[in-house]
């Protein structure tokens, strides 16, 4: 059988899947532990059966709010559903894990597992949460995460797998913690090496770089995949520019695009014909930051000049710290090729993701965010806003994805 099957371990909201599955890999699990993230797989494997069977209307219809998620799962196969997995990756509950995921496996028709992917919670390895962490996270039990992971390994002896975190792991524990990795995967019975991969080299429109480790069954003679970039002259406006504007707090329902699509929305599959818009919202902002915004954004736009904390009135700020973290309030710039990362922060506040028009003033919506980690716009975020943005600010970018599966399907060919 040629089709190849795939295991995602912490999916978080999918953005690592939707690149393999678009390059015709199988995903016979999904497992999540966040119950709005899990949701948002079982949408976007709604979306993919129903665009293969040409029912993409009763999808669209689901958009519009014309029909609830129930009606819209039950026009979907139960087999494809289950594939999602919404649980916690435990020593308890790996019992339970690897039978449902063995179950999947045979209703797939395959008896084994070609690739596994994923990435542990990155926080206890971030260079942010280090910092803000008086221990510096060293006995936080998320850095042991790698371990259930390799558990997996262990059991289903896939040909390769991809372990995908911060560039914060690399310095963990002044480097030990990485080095630990390694050699347990190594132990586990691979070869492996990594690399430090930005996102923007691959179409995504961000500053973000990725540890990208990769590792292949010792004695298969594999390597570490070559995998192509791609390039064009394009600047965050090309992704900004055809959505409605949008003042604080607006939630519009059934709102259509402001212009056509760009050459870069329609060469990256952004946005497609006859796309419906949905979350295009934006949070409310009080005066204050109204007013810091708008500082940020006339020195930028005027003198291309970043906005330092210690630059803000003093009646305006209401962090002490005036130390670290002096970009709090940035501008994503549309006039730059990329953006600033687009972290999880994003969920608690939009200071590091002000929009560049002075005359919306506000920070980036729901939509904005997800463009700028390449989601296409028929993607859709199951939950609240804020678990909306949390799910966008934790995902792998499918651009970024999607080369990391086409270079891994000619790594499986040989």
């Amino acid at each position: 059988m040629d089709e190849k099957v795939f295991i995602d371990l912490f999916a978080g909201s999918g953005g690592l899947s939707e690149g393999f599955f678009l390059n015709g890999f199988r995903p016979v699990a999904h497992i999540e532990k966040n119950s709005d993230s899990s949701k948002t797989l079982k949408t976007r494997a709604a979306f993919h059966f129903l665009k293969k069977t040409g029912d993409i209307e009763l999808y669209n219809d689901y958009l519009r709010g014309e029909i609830n998620f129930d009606k819209l799962s039950r026009n979907v196969p139960k087999e494809i559903l289950d594939t999602i997995i919404n649980a916690e990756i435990t020593e308890e509950s790996l019992p339970s894990l690897f039978k449902k995921v063995d179950e999947n496996l045979a209703l797939a028709g395959h008896k084994e597992v070609d690739l596994i992917v994923g990435g542990p919670p990155c926080q206890a390895y971030s260079l942010v949460g280090r910092a803000r962490d008086k221990y510096k996270m060293k006995d936080d039990p998320r850095n042991y995460m790698y371990r259930l992971y390799a558990d997996f390994l262990r059991k289903y002896k896939p040909k390769v797998f991809i372990f995908e975190n911060v560039i914060g792991l690399l310095s963990a524990g002044e480097g030990k913690l990485f080095s630990d990795v390694q050699n347990y995967f190594r132990k586990v019975g691979y070869d492996l090496d990594y690399k430090v991969i930005n996102a923007r080299d691959y179409g995504v429109l961000q500053n973000r770089k990725r540890v990208i480790l990769i590792g292949w069954y010792i004695g298969s003679h594999l390597k570490y995949p070559a995998m192509k970039q791609t390039t064009g002259d394009y600047v965050v406006n090309d992704l900004l520019i055809d959505l409605p504007p949008l003042r604080p707090g607006e939630c519009p329902e059934n709102v259509d695009y402001a212009t056509e699509p760009t050459e870069y929305l329609k060469r990256y599959r952004i946005r497609s014909k006859d796309e419906i818009l949905t979350q295009h919202i934006t949070r409310p902002h009080n005066e204050r930051d109204l007013e810091i915004y708008r500082r940020a954004i006339t020195l930028w736009n005027k003198e291309k000049g970043r906005l330092h904390y210690t630059d803000i009135p003093q009646e305006f700020r209401t962090h002490k710290n005036i130390v670290s973290f002096l970009d709090r309030y940035k501008v994503v710039a549309g006039d730059l090729a990329y953006s600033q990362t687009i972290v999880s922060h994003i969920s608690k506040d939009g200071h590091y993701y002000i929009h560049p028009d002075i005359f919306q003033l506000r920070s980036l919506s729901i939509r904005e965010a997800a463009r700028l980690q390449s989601f296409p716009d028929n993607y859709y975020f199951e939950g609240s806003r804020t678990s909306s943005f949390a799910q966008i600010g934790n995902a792998v970018p499918p651009l970024l994805a999607e080369s990391l599966a086409k270079s891994i399907g000619y790594l499986l060919k040989e």
